[in-house]
This record gives C-alpha cells, structure tokens and sequence, in this order.
C-alpha cells in the first residue's frame, strides 16, 4: 500500500470509530432514562454493578448492531471533509482513477466487517446471555407473585385454548376468562366472562357476566327449518325466532334467563337492525356492481364513439 492508501485507511478508520463513539452514548442515555425507575426500585443494586452486569454488555451488544451504521456515516464524512479540503481534487490531477480510489475504503471496510463478524460469533452471544439474565432478573415482571397469575394460556387439546387475564389461588377467583374452540382454523364457539371462581363444594368453576358466540356461528339449515316449524304454530316470524333461541338456551343450561330474550327481540328490534343491513348488502352486491358494469361499459363506448368522430369525414368534405 503506498502512503496515499495508508492516509486514507487511517482517516477513514478514526472517522468510523468517532461516529460509533457518538452513537453509543445516545443509544445508553435513551435506556438510563427509560431504566431509571427500575434501577431505583432495586435498593440492593450498586452502580458498580449496574456497569459491570448490563451496561458493559449493552454497550458490546450495540457497538456491534450500529457498526454498519457508523461505517455508512463514515463514508460519508470522511469523503466530504476530502472534498471540503480540495484533496479529491488533486487526486485526480494526479491520474489517480474512482476504482484506485476506492481500495482503502474497501479494505476499511472489510476489517470491520471482519471485527463484526467476530464479535457477532465469539462476544456478543456470552455478552448477551449475561445482560439478558440481568433483565430477567430486575427488569421482567414475574408472571407469578403472591398467589397470582398473570396473562396465562393454555391449549387443552387440538382444538381448545383458554386464557385467563389474571387469577388468585388465594382467594380461588380470576378476571376475563376466554375459552376458544377451532375447527381448522376456524373459530367455532367461544366462552368469555368477566369473573371465573373455583367452587369447591362442587369442585367447579362457576362464571358470572359470561358470554357464548356459537348458536349464531353454528347456525344450519335444520335450524332454519326448525324456526320455520315453529312459526306454523305462533304465525309469528319475530316469535318463533324467540322460541328458537329459548331452545337453544334450555340446551346450554342458561334456562333462568331465557325469559329475558323478547326482551332484546321485539319485532322493531329485528326490522330497525334488518332492513338497514338488507339495504347494505343490496347496495354493496348488487347495486354497485351492476353500476361498475354500466360504467365500464360507458367508457368502452365512449372511447369507440371518440375514434369515429376523429376518423369521420366533416360535412364539408
């Protein structure tokens, strides 16, 4: 390499270890100020320990990750100061060619990606296990403390999961209980409530303020059938889809409510919700596509229309 090349190599190295110096610094100050409050709370953590444990291996974790970085920025800088001081431009009074030009950069480069390499096969792996049992240890919220579960979920078989928000064994009751149950994957019935408790005269789990979506999902033409059925004896369409639900209610032991249906079923309750979505679904499916079709063919036509009148012969000819 001749004096020019180590000049370069040099400049360029300092200028890619200077901007790695400055992006450091930023990346640790943004997570101090993020980590502030649960360094505090730990009051049997020193600082010493904090630099040792977390911060000398975010700083090898993050010197690795930015290095491509820094090295883009370097390119940058270092050839603008070249530029700047009119040293490009002797180079090429000097018959020095770009290829020629770019061999320090190259071989910059490439030393760095080699140090990446190393660290990324060698450092940075022991480096992060370590900060990552650091986090663990004082950053991550347990999902167990004082009897209580947090954010749980379990798959009972192939076809059912179940999650439940939060639970206390203490006192044997939880918060927003799901329970799914897939065909494929598709969602065939699924139990939510509000508050689950462990009933141990019984030995079960009781629900309060729970919901189930799998009559409406799971609704056939036998069901359809069914209502038609039952409206031959009410002569009511509204009425037998009422006596339909009640049914359906009687089946999944929920029979002390069922009188509550008509309630939320009144005749109006159906039209008012009905026709809107009948008028919705005639607008969406058949109304607006017909009119694409109309004015698809519009343009068509008017686009031949177009080419006759410029092809015509005027009256005057």
């Amino acid at each position: 390499m001749k004096k020019l090349d180590w000049y370069i190599l040099k400049r360029y190295l300092v200028t890619f270890l200077f901007t790695l110096l400055i992006l450091i610094p930023i990346a640790v100050a943004i997570d101090i100020s993020q980590r502030i409050d649960k360094f505090l709370s730990h009051s049997d953590l020193s600082v010493g320990q904090i630099i040792d444990e977390y911060y000398k291996n975010f700083i090898i974790y993050y010197a690795n990750t930015f290095m491509p970085l820094a090295l883009f920025i370097a390119v940058i800088l270092f050839t603008s100061k070249l530029s700047n001081n009119t040293e490009i431009v002797a180079m090429t009074n000097a018959r020095i060619s770009f290829t020629r030009f770019l061999y320090p950069y190259i071989i910059g480069a490439t030393l760095v990606v080699m140090v990446s390499l190393a660290m990324n096969h060698f450092v940075v792996p022991n480096s992060s296990k370590e900060r990552k049992q650091f986090e663990k240890e004082f950053f991550n919220q347990k999902r167990w403390k004082d009897n209580v579960v947090e954010n749980f979920s379990l798959q009972l078989n192939d076809s059912t999961y179940m999650y439940i928000k939060s639970y206390n064994f203490k006192s044997s009751q939880g918060s927003y209980f799901s329970i799914e149950n897939y065909k494929g994957i598709e969602l065939v019935q699924k139990l939510t409530s509000d508050n689950i408790r462990w009933s141990k005269k019984d030995s079960s789990f009781r629900l309060t303020r729970y919901k189930l979506r799998k009559v409406y999902n799971n609704f056939s033409t036998e069901d359809a059938q069914r209502i038609k059925d039952i409206e031959k004896v009410t002569n009511h369409d509204v009425k037998a889809v009422e006596y339909f639900i009640k049914e359906k209610f009687d089946l999944l032991g929920l029979e002390k409510y069922k009188e509550f249906i008509h309630f939320g079923l009144t005749s109006q309750d159906i039209n008012n919700t009905a026709i809107p979505l009948s008028i919705k679904d005639a607008i969406n499916d058949v109304y607006l596509v017909e009119l694409s079709a109309v004015l698809k063919r519009l343009k068509e036509l008017s686009i031949d229309w177009a080419c006759l009148l410029y092809t015509s012969p005027s009256p005057r000819d």
